[in-house]
Formats: structure tokens, sequence, C-alpha cells
């Protein structure tokens, strides 16, 4: 009887062995940078939260950062800075509309205009939605340095601004940047992110 408890007990530890070889092994924890890039790239719909410190020459301030990216729609709101309460950015491509907390609305040049004005500079919103995941803006020529352990970017040169990314937290199945220091002559722009949604 003891025998047969044995051979049945042999019996299910190959079977359950065997089961085990036919399900297709975990992808690496760091993917490869020439995977991950392209993935990252293509990544249409996210959300952050987070805050954001901006200085730009004598002047910065301090502001609660939302940004939802749908498709080609970026929607950044900043609460905080410009004097007035915050501000609302929708982008999609070069079109930029800027909403101000008091109603004011303004289009295309006078709302780039506008933002150069209020934060001390013009911001890149059209590369940032992939310089916040971590990768460069497939439309432009960059240059990156990206860490051989982790396969993930720790720098990044593009458009003329600087990207330094000093700590990304695991969210779901990637990683992506909590902390990045953005600079370009005078202007100076810290991220940190405290909430991804993918």
């Amino acid at each position: 009887m003891r025998i047969e408890w044995l051979r049945l007990g042999a019996a299910l530890a190959i079977a359950i062995v065997s089961a085990c070889r036919t399900i297709p092994p975990p992808p690496p924890a760091g993917a490869a940078w020439d995977t991950r890039r392209p993935e990252l790239q293509g990544r249409s719909h996210f959300e952050l939260k987070g805050r954001v410190a901006v200085a730009a020459g004598n002047e910065g301030f301090n502001a609660n950062l939302h940004w939802t990216q749908d498709g080609p729609r970026s929607l950044v709101t900043l609460e905080g800075p410009l004097g007035a309460g915050g501000a609302q950015v929708t982008a999609t491509g070069q079109e930029l509309t800027l909403v101000t907390s008091r109603g004011e609305r303004m289009d295309s040049e006078a709302a780039h205009e506008a933002l150069e004005a209020r934060l001390g500079f013009d911001p890149p919103l059209s590369s940032l939605r992939y310089w916040v995941l971590g990768v460069p803006d497939p439309g432009s020529p960059s240059t990156e340095a990206v860490d051989a352990q982790t396969q993930r970017l720790s720098r990044l040169t593009q458009a003329g601004w600087h990207i330094d990314y000093t700590a990304y937290s695991a969210v779901g199945s990637q990683s992506l940047p909590s902390r990045l220091t953005l600079q370009r002559d005078a202007v100076r722009v810290r991220l940190l992110v405290d909430d991804w949604q993918l």
C-alpha cells in the first residue's frame, strides 16, 4: 500500500514538473533598451500626478502637476503658479490652448507667448510626453545614455534640452521615471512623479 502511494506521489510530481515545463518563462526583470524604447514611444495613453519646480533665470515657482495623455492630445493641469491659481494646457502637435483659472483662454501663438511670459519658457510639450516616460521623442535626433544594468535611460539630450533621470518606480510590468530634471540654458525643471496610471 505504501509503495502504491509512493508511486502515485512520484507520478504526480513528474506530471507537475512536466506541466511547469510547458509554461513559458517570465520575461526578464529589465527588458533590453532596444525593446523598451519603441514600446514606450508607442504608448499613447497614460496619466501621471506629481509636482514640478521651475527655475527660469531669477524667477521660479512650484506647482502640482496632472498630465493626461489621450492619443495625440496632451492635457496638462498646473495648480499653484502663474499668479492666478493655475492653468490648464491642451496640446495636440503644435496646436496649443491655454486656459487660466480666471477663465482666460488663449490659442495657438498667443498661448505659446503667454506660457513663455508666465513660466519663463515655452515648454516643449510634444517632446515632453515622451521624456516623462523615459524615452526620446522619436521625431528628432537625440543622444542617449542608458544604464547597462537596468536598461533604463539615465540621461538624454534632445532639442537643446538635457534630461537627467535620477529615480524610477515600478508601474505594472514597466519601470517609469519618478524623478527627472530638465535643463536648457537658464531654465531648470524638476519633476517628481507621485502616481502613474497606464
